[in-house]
């Protein structure tokens, strides 16, 4: 039997690992593909904000699953110390002694094989598969190759690959910034954003994509121009662009759901309710829509309660909050009577286009014949008197 050995920091593993791993797999068809991510690897040490190893593991299984007969080991993870090649062949040696062993290496690394730790152990125990680009020295390789088959009696399998133009350190260094979805793995980046590892925020593009099924169509124009408006009120009042957009397109993620499916949610998150919202679960989607963003894209609190706001509205609001409400009532398919004179101020003077967009909620709600809600009735009262008015509404 052949047993593989691909190992490396994974950290995260990109789609640069998973073609490697691919074109060492057509190349060999092994019997067994071992994945190891590294513990501590010898000669670096973890990057600043990396996940934990269970974590990689995960990511791991995620991104090789396509590889046929990927088997993702922690055995070196669950070594205490720094993680050496050679003691894990020590251990596949042992655990497998009848098996033809391959550890796979990329050209800087074979280049340089002679400075490994117990590199003959290495060279005695296992083929050495060489990952080869086509803009290599062929000649530099293949000379070492000789040297390494002659004076050592190294095996050595040299295997066509053209890299993927990407490394995990380019990848951590994107990801802060909104980028990499492209070089991963999509269950990989979700599980990425999902936790926040790497200090990461979700592309908007991607993340658009990801809310799309939860909208109907008339509720996704309705996103987009939200998103839209938040992103021009935090320009024009110095919030955070970014937040502002991610928050306007997860605002109403379960805006569709039925209101049983909506108070089932609330059971499912743990959302205490009052009489009056059981009364009246359409103003819900605010609640479970910031606990289900939470749960799937791992929003910050500034982004969670601008959600779980922009349907009630509250006391003293932070700017986030109220532009996402304002950004909510206003945005450009929105053709109520009075809306234009609200969307001028709100770049006018946000507190009283706050003031305003209350009143005129109240109002409508006032309209259909319902009991206005205490949090938007607070709400007014707090900004009326901000503005210098009465308190009473």
């Amino acid at each position: 039997m052949t047993t593989v050995i691909y190992g490396g920091s994974f950290n995260p593993p990109h789609l640069g690992h998973v073609s490697a791993a691919q074109s060492v797999y057509e190349a060999l068809r092994p019997d067994r593909f071992l994945i190891i991510p590294t513990n501590i690897a010898p000669h670096k040490a973890a990057a600043a904000g990396s996940p934990d190893a269970a974590a990689r593991l995960q990511m791991c299984r995620l991104a090789f699953a396509g590889i046929p007969g990927a088997e993702v080991s922690p055995m070196e993870m669950e070594r205490e110390g720094k993680s050496y090649t050679a003691d894990t062949i020590s251990i596949l040696r042992e655990k497998y002694p009848e098996d033809e062993l391959y550890l796979v290496v990329g050209t800087d690394m074979f280049l340089s094989f002679r400075e490994w730790h117990e590199y003959k152990y290495l060279l005695d125990n296992c083929t050495l598969a060489v990952l080869s680009r086509e803009t290599d020295d062929r000649g530099e390789i293949l000379s070492f190759k000789r040297s390494l088959e002659n004076e050592d009696g190294a095996r050595i399998r040299l295997i066509e690959h053209e890299p993927l133009p990407m490394s995990s350190a380019e990848i951590r260094a994107m990801l802060p910034k909104a980028g990499g979805a492209e070089l991963l793995d999509d269950g990989v980046y979700s599980l990425i954003i999902k936790n926040r590892w790497y200090a990461a925020k979700p592309g908007l593009r991607w993340l658009r994509e990801k809310v799309r099924p939860y909208l109907t169509e008339k509720r996704a124009r309705h996103v987009a121009g939200c998103e839209e408006q938040a992103v021009k009120l935090a320009r024009r009042w110095g919030a955070d662009v970014y937040e502002a957009a991610e928050a306007g397109i997860l605002h109403d993620i379960t805006k569709k759901l039925s209101d049983e499916e909506q108070l089932i949610m609330c059971d499912k998150y743990g959302i205490i309710l009052d009489a009056a919202e059981r009364r009246n679960p359409r103003i819900l989607h605010a609640r479970t829509g910031a606990a289900l963003a939470r749960e799937l894209f791992g929003i910050p609190d500034g982004i969670y309660s601008a959600i779980r706001w922009h349907t009630t509205g509250k006391p003293d609001m932070s700017l986030m909050e109220k532009i996402i409400y304002l950004a909510d009532f206003t945005e450009p398919t929105r053709d109520f009577e009075g809306v234009e004179p609200l969307r001028k101020l709100c770049f006018d003077d946000i507190d009283r286009a706050m003031e305003l967009g209350l009143r005129m909620s109240l109002e409508e709600i006032r309209s259909r014949g319902e009991d206005a809600y205490k949090d938007t009735v607070d709400a007014y009262q707090w900004y009326k008197k901000e503005q210098g008015g009465s308190a009473t509404c």
